[in-house]
């Protein structure tokens, strides 16, 4: 179950996320401050759900903090994940009235969510904020661009090297990446079977690209080789 947190004392750290510096410097930080308004913030425990497939949606989500899953489960029974979002990212903001996918806490999340109907009242009041909503969409759709490419035209060696530089560039990392989400979550997510994702990430650590010291953290040893492998 989620938990419901009050808003006191976190006002501008939740909406800005890592956007915070170039929101502030483009004027838009008024914007973001009346979004927080209207914004109730929610806490969830690891592989808790946020929403499910088919539910309203009537809300959309920023996460706080933590890490988000969305997916889908397929009509053989498969699991697919079409994103992960971390501290700053935008989810569920969909046009239809129904959820096509759910989204669940991978570890410890907090998110803050707003109702659909309040958004659009005060994006018709505000037009930095249509904007900043706007770009987050247009960010998704080149994403999901993206993956499709990944998931229809690279091998395995490509998804898993492509998969750990999008991560090490998503969480602001150089050299040392803690990854919340386990095995099973890569492979749903790049199209493979969880014994592919494990024998491609051995095979980087025989041949020195990374380290795996523990199983959710990657140390990066030769960012040269990795990129070379994501055009193997």
């Amino acid at each position: 179950m989620y938990r419901q947190l009050g808003n006191a004392g976190h006002r501008g750290v939740g909406v800005l996320g890592h956007d915070g510096p170039a929101i502030a410097s483009s004027g838009q930080l008024d914007a973001l401050v009346a979004l927080e308004r209207i914004g109730t913030r929610l806490k969830f425990p690891p592989n808790h759900e946020i929403y499910a497939e088919g539910d309203r949606a009537d809300c959309w989500y920023k996460v706080i903090s933590g890490t988000v899953r969305v997916c889908k489960l397929l009509a053989d029974g498969r699991r697919h994940i079409g994103e992960f979002c971390f501290s700053g990212d935008y989810f569920g903001i969909d046009s239809g009235a129904e959820r096509l996918y759910s989204a669940e806490a991978v570890d410890d999340v907090i998110v803050m969510r707003f109702e659909r109907k309040a958004t659009e009242r005060l994006m018709d009041q505000n037009a930095g904020l249509a904007r900043i909503l706007r770009d987050a969409v247009l960010r998704e759709l080149t994403n999901a661009h993206g993956r499709t490419l990944l998931l229809g035209r690279m091998t395995a060696l490509e998804r898993v090297a492509i998969f750990l530089l999008e991560m090490f560039e998503r969480r602001d990392r150089t050299k040392i990446l803690d990854l919340p989400m386990s095995r099973n979550d890569i492979a749903d997510y790049l199209g493979l079977t969880i014994e592919t994702v494990c024998r491609t990430l051995s095979a980087f650590k025989r041949a020195a690209v990374i380290g795996i010291p523990t199983a959710h953290r990657i140390e990066l040893l030769d960012r040269e080789a990795l990129e070379a492998a994501c055009e193997a």
